[in-house]
């Protein structure tokens, strides 16, 4: 890669102005499409019963975020002022109605899914979520005392007609509206209503477990065991009806742009105000009283807009605490993250690297050795420094607690901590506050840049010379997403790569610009230009009569400039091969324009996460591994890093599991979410299984696996 300038660093060019000759799918239809695909893994009866359960968690809690996020974004930018509103390039109106018409669609199904799919399911399997209404006497009365023990003293309901005051509803907690009915005879027959929280936090699980029954198992809901007591919460009252409701707020924090001020402050503030945000959903179960339920959002201040058809139940992320039986049939069969065939054996994590390089596959193979690689620099003598970005943490981080031994060594620890990962924020800033008291150089961010990058660098005195050794990755210093995300990272002590990190880490550290890249793309200095040279690259090959391709693995596909250059390279002969897991504005298949480009999506066990850059180069293959994805965020605003392969067996390596990938057939849709089928439909292949057993087989070669652990995996 030849080298490049920083051109990008004062890029501020809008993708829109692509986009009235580029076609694109929306990336908020798009973003519904994925979230669709996640759906049909809980309707799939090849997966364990209890997984599919919780792919309904996920597609609960990925539309939770989506309506604080990108539909509270939807909302403010309509309820501008209309000249203020004409301004914007497009009117975001009818695309809003279109996002509620289709999570209407898909909330009905969704709910279909969970009434007639799953519950039957369960109950073969000897398991019962029951009401209120299918208690037997025992159980009933079993409910009812666990209801006087341990959830009457949390519940704190408020009456309307006692308290006219406006009504706050906590960001996406559940609670019970009530509709009390008198007593005949009562001096005062009025009807009341009432609202109360379900406490699920404080109770610490949203359900209940009564005793097995001959070998049944019941279940219980918090919200029905509530339902059992309401008559003893007011005794006054002939009947208590209850309907379900939970409002999602704004968490936009509109920081994005922020350059000036104590960014900090900003954060902390912005924490605050989060809870407080604008409502942006309400969902309430469709047998509310339409009475109550206008009496309700007179109460919180807002309109039929934010209304959307929810179930009897809401919060359905809450079945991640599901209760968990023994029963393995219901749950996919155990991986236990695999040894690597040489780190396993190593005494020494550092002096393996000066040896040679190593890739690392997440969650197939242990987290482990990145704990050892920043253990291992804090207590070695000769290591004088470490600097790392900091982007999601784990909640009790190893990686941190690392640091700061660091620091208490005296090393010169740098960490350039984010606070603008969104929904991290306060953990980001927890870490921050306890790696600046041990002694570490602690950089909140960059103004302008959102700090997206996974790298480190470890520096240490050897024979009278500073030796610098770097992992780069495309996820996280997590342990616990490092378990179901893919992710894939180098270990290296290989100049070309250990030098340009440094400079990385010199520009975020000092805001030097005034840096060139041969090996690594930066963003924002070469990465969007030297992708574009590559994809130019094969342009000129296929125009040239030559073979031309390019195999692109990612998250998302958004940005309308590199899509611009992809359908150029398609109508140009070029074949384009991608895999993208998410949003992908890019329409595949369109003659003229885009028919040598396929794109499919694995939605799968664990996320797929990893970025994998694949380009033809005439026979000689320029492979990549990136944090970026292909979004204008990614390539503009951002500080990504993406790294070449040169090690001929890592890069062996890294082709083979993206060639399995690239067969799957098993968990593989096509753009309008179908499941892909090979050319040869005997051939099964079910990728992330396959990359299991090819990591497990290396495992088995070193010697590393017993006959019983390979047996159990």
């Amino acid at each position: 890669m030849a080298a490049q300038n920083n051109t990008d660093i004062t890029d501020t060019s809008p993708t829109n102005a692509f986009q009235q000759d580029t076609p694109l799918i929306s990336r908020e239809q798009s973003w519904l499409a994925f979230n669709y695909r996640v759906l049909q893994e809980a309707k799939d009866p090849r997966v364990p019963l209890l997984e599919r359960l919780n792919f309904l968690a996920i597609f609960s809690s990925n539309l939770d975020e989506y309506f604080k996020v990108r539909v509270a974004t939807m909302r403010r930018l309509v309820q501008l002022k209309k000249k203020t509103r004409e301004k914007l390039e497009d009117d975001p109106s009818p695309e809003l109605e279109e996002i509620i018409a289709e999570v209407s669609r898909q909330q009905k199904e969704f709910g279909r899914v969970f009434r007639d799919d799953l519950l039957p399911e369960l109950r073969k399997a000897h398991i019962h979520l029951i009401d209120e209404s299918e208690c037997t006497d025992g159980q009933y009365k079993m409910a009812l005392d666990y209801f006087r023990r341990n959830v009457k003293p949390l519940l704190v309901p408020i009456i309307f007609s006692s308290n006219p005051s406006p009504l706050f509803l906590k960001d996406q907690t559940v609670y019970l509206m009530l509709h009390l009915k008198p007593k005949p005879g009562q001096q005062n027959e009025q009807e009341q209503y009432a609202i109360l929280e379900i406490p699920t936090q404080k109770h610490g699980s949203r359900f209940v477990q009564l005793p097995v029954e001959q070998g049944e198992h019941y279940v219980m809901l918090l919200d029905d065991v509530i339902r059992i007591g309401l008559p003893e919460l007011f005794p006054g009252f002939a009947e208590v009806e209850a309907y379900a409701v939970k409002l999602s707020r704004d968490a936009e924090l509109d920081i994005e742009e922020e350059v000036s001020g104590n960014l900090m402050a900003k954060i902390k503030k912005s924490l605050k105000k989060r809870e407080k945000g604008h409502p942006s959903r309400l969902l309430y179960d469709p047998q509310t009283p339409e009475p109550m339920l206008h009496a309700l959002l007179d109460r919180i201040g807002i309109t039929t807009d934010e209304l959307v058809v929810g179930s009897r139940f809401h919060n359905f992320r809450d079945f991640f605490g599901f209760p968990k039986f023994r029963m393995p049939n219901l749950y996919y069969e155990p991986q236990p993250p695999l040894p690597h065939p040489v780190l396993e054996k190593a005494p020494s994590l550092l002096a393996a690297m000066k040896e040679q390089e190593f890739l690392l596959h997440y969650p197939y193979q242990k987290f482990d050795y990145v704990l050892r690689f920043f253990e291992e620099a804090a207590d070695d003598p000769a290591v004088t420094s470490i600097s790392v970005t900091l982007y999601r943490v784990a909640d009790k981080s190893k990686v941190a607690k690392a640091l700061i031994r660091a620091a208490e060594h005296g090393k010169l620890v740098t960490v350039i901590v984010e606070l603008k990962a969104r929904f991290d924020e306060e953990s980001n800033i927890y870490w921050g506050n306890k790696l600046e008291k041990a002694g570490a150089n602690v950089i909140y961010g960059v103004p302008d840049l959102k700090v997206h990058s996974k790298i480190g660098l470890v520096t240490r005195q050897e024979d009278g010379r500073a030796v610098q050794y770097a992992y780069l990755s495309t996820g996280n210093y997590n342990e616990k997403t490092s378990l179901i995300y893919t992710d894939h990272a180098l270990l290296t002590t290989d100049e070309r790569l250990t030098q340009e990190i440094a400079k990385v880490f010199n520009f975020l550290v000092e805001g030097n610009t005034d840096h060139t890249f041969e090996h690594l793309l930066v963003a924002p200095f070469n990465l969007r230009h030297g992708l574009e040279a590559l994809l130019e690259q094969e342009i000129k090959l296929a125009q040239e009569g030559k073979p031309a391709y390019i195999i692109a693995k990612m998250n998302a596909l958004q940005d309308s400039r590199m899509i611009k250059r992809l359908y150029e390279a398609s109508q140009a002969g070029v074949k384009v091969e991608l895999l993208v897991r998410g949003i992908c504005s890019l329409i595949p298949g369109v003659p003229g324009l885009s028919e040598n480009i396929t794109v499919r999506s694995i939605v799968d066990r664990y996320l797929e996460h990893g970025r994998i850059y694949v380009f033809g180069n005439g026979g000689e293959e320029k492979i990549y591994i990136a944090s970026a994805d292909w979004m204008n965020r990614n390539l503009s605003r951002r500080v990504e890093v993406g790294f070449p392969i040169y090690n001929p067996a890592l890069r062996q390596e890294i082709r083979h599991i993206l060639d399995l990938h690239r067969q799957d057939n098993y968990k593989a849709r096509t753009s309008d979410n179908q499941y892909w089928k090979s050319e040869d439909s005997t051939a099964s292949m079910h990728a992330q299984y396959a990359t299991y057993d090819f990591l497990k087989e290396k495992a088995e070669q070193a010697g590393l696996l017993t006959s019983s652990e390979t047996a159990q995996s």
